[in-house]
């Protein structure tokens, strides 16, 4: 399809500015230090990994307004088999299973319509709704004002079309990563995506899982150390609006595409500076064990046990948790709730 902002039409008609040039570039340097932190800074990054999968469900989930409790997205990512107790707990499980098939197989998953319908599938597994197939009847966005007034911001591709729309998506992929900078090519393939809205629920879910594996694929790893659903969560007016702005005339093929390019690269921007701050902060004399098994209680919204922190600091032995949570009990930072061996700690 032309209008495709990933069509080689499209590609090459983009013009960028020397702020626009210097994002990319600046972004690309970060990559490069990506693997000065796997080889300098292993343990913290994955320690990193656990609290990223959190955050990512929480807040990916969150922007479609499914709301569970950090202690319970905690239970449900660190033990798989725990029992669901309603549609919302449902709906994090199914996010939890596409993140971590994303994390471990992602440079096996060559990006196909058929993958993209197995992680709509993923996300929707524990649910009542048949997920893993295109829409059955046309969609379209609603927006919602502050008055609480809804309007159609934007028609998607027809049902009719969707199937056919989603085969020229992945072979306008293909072609575009081959030629054009990834940097490019991702948050474009993302955007059409969106603006094909393929399923009736899950879009936003589906878009998002998706820019973890274009990123993985073409060796952008942030993501697996800083929620990028977590960061879209914290600028969702922008997220919206910028979404909004250059979906104008998309049907056309005349939209103006930098408004999300732009919000994009700052979002990715923003994750690189955060994780080198956090790899930084840790080395740089606050990385001691001690000061490690803190940064992680901190992180603690619920009841938790001196497991738990292991399962975040798995190269700290337990008699060093159980000391410092010790000194933090002495502190008031903490308490004991409950009693025996189903005690749990808890932050006051």
């Amino acid at each position: 399809m032309d209008t495709f902002s990933i069509s080689a039409t499209n590609l090459n008609h983009l013009v960028f500015n020397s702020e626009e040039l210097a994002t990319i570039r600046a972004i690309g340097v970060y990559r490069g230090k990506q693997e000065l932190f796997v080889t300098q800074a292993p343990e913290i990054l994955e320690n990193l990994k656990t609290i990223a999968k959190i955050e990512s469900s929480e807040s990916s989930n969150r922007i479609e307004g499914i709301v569970v409790s950090r202690h319970r997205i905690e239970e449900i990512i660190e033990h798989p088999k725990e029992l669901l107790k309603n549609r919302s707990e449902q709906e994090v499980a199914g996010y939890r299973d596409a993140l971590q098939l994303i994390h471990e197989s992602a440079e096996y998953m060559l990006l196909t319509s058929n993958v993209v319908l197995h992680l709509h599938a993923l996300i929707c597994r524990y649910t009542s709704n048949p997920g893993g197939r295109w829409k059955s009847t046309d969609n379209e966005i609603i927006e919602t004002g502050a008055d609480g007034r809804k309007s159609v911001r934007f028609k998607a591709i027809s049902a009719v079309q969707t199937p056919f729309a989603m085969s020229d998506w992945e072979n306008a992929y293909k072609e575009a990563i081959q030629k054009t900078d990834p940097l490019i090519v991702i948050p474009l393939a993302i955007f059409d995506f969106l603006c094909v809205h393929p399923f009736l629920d899950g879009n936003g879910r589906t878009s998002r899982l998706l820019t973890l594996l274009m990123l993985h694929q073409n060796n952008y790893e942030v993501g697996r150390y800083i929620s990028l659903e977590r960061l879209f969560e914290d600028s969702k007016e922008s997220y919206y609006e910028t979404l909004q702005k250059s979906s104008r005339n998309w049907h056309e093929g005349s939209h103006d595409i930098k408004p999300w390019l732009n919000y994009f690269w700052g979002i990715l921007l923003r994750a690189y500076r955060e994780l080198e701050e956090k790899v930084s902060d840790i080395k740089g004399g606050k990385g001691s064990k001690t000061e490690w098994i803190r940064r992680v209680v901190q992180t603690r919204t619920g009841p938790f046990s001196i497991a738990d922190i292991q399962a975040q600091c798995p190269n700290i032995g337990r008699p060093m948790i159980k000391l410092v949570l010790d000194d933090l009990k002495k502190e008031g930072t903490i308490k004991l709730q409950g009693k025996g061996r189903g005690a749990k700690w808890i932050r006051v």
